[in-house]
Formats: C-alpha cells, structure tokens, sequence
C-alpha cells in the first residue's frame, strides 16, 4: 500500500477506510498496522505478515477475535533457514548481513532467529538498515571490505530496492538469500519462502467467504504449508561457487 513508508501507509489507510468497503485485502505488517489503526469493524484479510499475535492484529491465530485474519508468511524460526542454506553453498561463510526495514516491526524477532542460528553455526550476523539507497550503498561496500560474507534479504528491504540489492551483490561478489523467487529470478544467488501468489489466492477466498457473511473473528490465521527453494546457476557460476548437489535436487526451480 504505501511500501513501508509509515506516514504513507498511514494516509493511504485513512482514504480506505473512508470509502467504507466491505472488506480490505491488505498485504504486509506495516500495511495492516496502519489499516488496524484507522477500523476495529471494517474486514481485513492480510497476507505476507510474520508475527500477527505480536503485531497485535490478533488475540490468537485459531481464533482472531477481531476484525483481521489472514495469511502468515512464515514462521520466525524459519527464518535461520536462509542462513543455514548460505553456510550450506558457502562453507567459509563467518559474517552474514542481514538488510532489513529497521520501522517494520516485524523484523525484530526475525532478526533474532537469524542470530540464534549465527550463533550455532559460528556465523556473525549483523544488520544493515535499508533507509535509503546512499546508506544501503555506503553500508554494503563497507561490509564486503571483510571476506567470507554473505546477505540475508528480507522481504521488508527487497520489496522497495530490489534491483539495487541485487546489482551491488553482483558488483562486491556477496553471495546473498533472499525470501522471494522474484529476485532469484532477476538475479539473485537463491531464494527461499512460500509461495506468495497462492498467498494471494488462499487470500482471496477469505474474502469470498466473508462477503457471503462469515467472520473474521471465526477464521483461522493459516501458515504456509510449503516453501519454494529458487537457486539461480549463473549467479553462482559468476560468484565462482558451486552449489551442492543436495541442495540442487532439493530445489523446487534451478535458473540456469
């Protein structure tokens, strides 16, 4: 809706709400939080948020009990993944960066579960916060001075500089994970995360149901059942690295 930028997302929420619709499909946490402000009667069914128990969207994921329901896309512990599978393609790999919105709130307990797993995997981890494209440039540059790392991207930051993360990856030879195939597709190393267009269909069928006159309240929140490992062979082959056999076989898709 307003692409993380709070004030946006804010202004954007308030001209919805006054159109007073039957329901509002809304993707992200920061889009949700804005709209939650704005209308506790007013349907909203979300996707592409983490932590909605703790985003406070609602009471429990069995039974929302509210006005929201909708569609996780992950759960935090997930979230180390992304760093087990850099260690996986590069075994050296001792410092990972993890770029993320630092205004999204979500991103704090993600940011744990990516050190928890650093921490087990003898990886430091660290953030860069993406505020705006002069800092991600400045930050990224310093941070590839040092060897053996490698980028954790976020969805929060992929969503708003998506090629610019890609093209300065590409540029210091930074092995980076991202959570959508889109950017493996474009031209990141790999990605792993669920499958955001059936997000959008499962989405869509809440919004059926409530417009035939069941409630968000009696509507489950649901996690995703699958997740989709994308790795990108001639990103891998400009890196000078070479991804295991195991993790090829274990791909839903290989670029070539």
């Amino acid at each position: 809706m307003g692409q993380n930028d709070i004030d946006r997302e804010r202004k954007y929420a308030a001209e919805l709400v006054t159109l007073a619709p039957d329901v509002i499909l809304a993707a992200g946490t920061m889009s949700v939080a804005a709209l939650q402000r704005e209308t506790r009667t007013i349907p909203i069914v979300f996707n592409n948020v983490s932590d909605p128990v703790g985003a406070g969207f609602v009471s429990d994921l069995a039974h929302p009990g509210g006005n929201v329901t909708g569609f996780m896309i992950f759960e935090y512990s997930m979230s180390g993944k992304w760093l087990e599978l850099l260690k996986q393609i590069v075994p050296r790999l001792s410092r990972a960066a993890v770029l993320r919105d630092s205004a999204n709130p979500a991103g704090i307990a993600q940011f744990g579960a990516i050190r928890a797993t650093g921490s087990s995997l003898g990886v430091d981890v660290s953030p860069i916060d993406v505020r705006n494209t002069s800092e991600i440039e400045r930050d990224i540059a310093a941070f590839a001075r040092i060897a053996n790392g490698g980028l954790i991207v976020t969805g929060s930051a992929a969503e708003i500089h998506h090629d610019l993360i890609i093209a300065l990856a590409a540029r210091y030879k930074l092995p980076a994970v991202y959570n959508s195939r889109l950017e493996a597709a474009d031209g990141g190393l790999i990605s792993y995360g669920p499958d955001f267009v059936d997000q959008f269909r499962s989405a869509a069928g809440y919004v059926d149901r409530i417009l035939k006159g069941e409630k968000p309240a009696d509507l489950p929140v649901q996690a995703p059942t699958k997740y989709e490992l994308t790795i990108n062979l001639k990103t891998a082959k400009a890196l000078a690295l070479t991804i295991p056999q195991s993790l090829l076989a274990a791909a839903d898709e290989v670029i070539e």
